[in-house]
C-alpha cells in the first residue's frame, strides 16, 4: 500500500452540537424575556383595574340623578362638573392656537438657537409640577388683583398645563408629513402659508385632534393649580370672573375636610365621575380620529 494513502486523515470535529446548544440557549432566554414582559404588562394592567374597580365599588352607590343636577350645598356636584367643563374649554381656547402655532414654527420654520429655546421651554413646562404653575398664576393674577380667585385664573393655569403637551405632540405629528407633499405644492407655485394651512395640517389633522383632546383630559384632572386660582364654591357659577368649583378640587375637599360618611361617599362618587369624564375624552378621541382616518 502506498505510504501517502496509508496516512490517516484527522477526524473532523462536529460543530452541530455546539450550534444546537447556542440555539437552545437563545430560545430559552427569549422565552424567559417574553414571560417577564408578559408578567410586567399584566401587573401594570392589573393595578389599573384594581384602582378602577375600587373607585367603582365605593362610588357607584352615590351616583343618582340628584348627585348630577344638584350643587354641592345640596349634596351634589353639578356645579363642579360645569366648572370643570367651563375652565377646560376656556383653557383650550387659549392653549390650542398657541400650541399649534408653536408646533408649526418648530416643524416648518424652526432652526437654530430660537427653535431650541422654544423646545426647551415647552419640555420644561411639560415636566414642571402643576402646583408650581398654579403658584405662578396665583401670584400673577390672584394676588395682584387682576382677576382674583376666579374661573379665568383657573383657565389660565390649565392652559399653561395644556400648552406644552399640544405643542410638542403637534410638532412630532407635523414632522410625519412627507416632504414630497410640500415639494409638490411648492413646485406648483403655492405660497408656503397655503401649503401649511391646506396641505400639511389637514394631512395630520386626526393626530392633532388626538393631542389636543388628551391635553384637555390631562388638565381636567388637575387639582393643585385650581386650589390656588379658582378656589371653589358651593353654588352654581357661570361668571368666569368669580370663584368656580371643579371636580378635582371638590373631591379634595370632600376627602380631606369632611368627617361624615356621606361626604366620604360623595368623594368616591366625585372620583368615579372624574374617571368617567376622562374615559369619555379618550373614547371621543378614538371615535373622531378613527372616522377622520377612514375619510382621509
Amino acid at each position: 500500500m502506498d505510504q501517502a494513502t496509508s496516512v490517516q486523515r484527522p477526524a473532523i470535529v462536529p460543530l452541530v452540537s455546539n450550534r444546537d446548544n447556542g440555539l437552545k440557549r437563545r430560545q430559552t432566554i427569549s422565552s424567559l424575556m417574553t414571560i417577564l414582559l408578559a408578567l410586567l404588562t399584566f401587573s401594570a394592567v392589573a393595578i389599573l383595574f384594581i384602582i378602577l374597580i375600587s373607585i367603582a365599588i365605593n362610588g357607584i352607590s352615590t351616583l343618582n340623578l340628584d348627585f348630577f343636577i344638584q350643587p354641592v350645598v345640596n349634596h351634589g356636584i353639578a356645579n363642579a362638573i360645569t366648572g370643570t367643563l367651563q375652565m377646560a374649554f376656556v383653557g383650550a381656547l387659549i392653549a390650542v392656537p398657541l400650541g399649534i402655532m408653536s408646533a408649526v414654527y418648530l416643524s416648518e420654520f424652526g432652526g437654530g438657537v430660537l427653535a431650541n429655546l422654544v423646545r426647551w421651554t415647552l419640555d420644561l413646562l411639560a415636566q414642571m409640577p402643576s402646583i408650581v404653575i398654579g403658584l405662578f398664576v396665583w401670584s400673577l393674577l390672584v394676588v395682584s388683583g387682576i382677576t382674583g380667585y376666579s374661573g379665568i385664573a383657573g383657565s389660565v393655569a390649565l392652559a399653561i398645563i395644556m400648552l406644552p403637551i399640544i405643542g410638542r405632540s403637534a410638532e412630532e405629528i407635523l414632522r410625519l408629513v412627507p416632504d414630497a407633499l410640500r415639494e409638490g405644492a411648492y413646485a406648483l407655485g403655492t405660497p408656503r402659508w397655503r401649503v401649511i394651512l391646506f396641505i400639511v395640517i389637514p394631512t395630520v389633522f386626526p393626530g392633532l385632534v388626538t393631542g389636543v383632546v388628551l391635553a384637555i383630559a390631562r388638565a381636567a384632572g388637575e387639582t393643585a393649580p385650581l386650589l390656588l386660582t379658582a378656589l371653589g364654591t358651593l353654588f352654581f357659577e357661570t361668571n368666569m370672573a368669580s370663584p368656580m368649583d371643579a371636580i378635582p378640587t371638590r373631591l379634595y375637599r370632600l376627602a380631606l375636610y369632611s368627617n361624615d360618611e356621606l361626604s366620604r361617599q360623595q368623594a368616591w362618587g366625585a372620583g368615579l365621575v372624574l374617571v368617567i369624564v376622562v374615559a369619555i375624552f379618550s373614547a371621543f378621541v378614538r371615535l373622531i380620529t378613527g372616522r377622520l382616518r377612514r375619510e382621509s
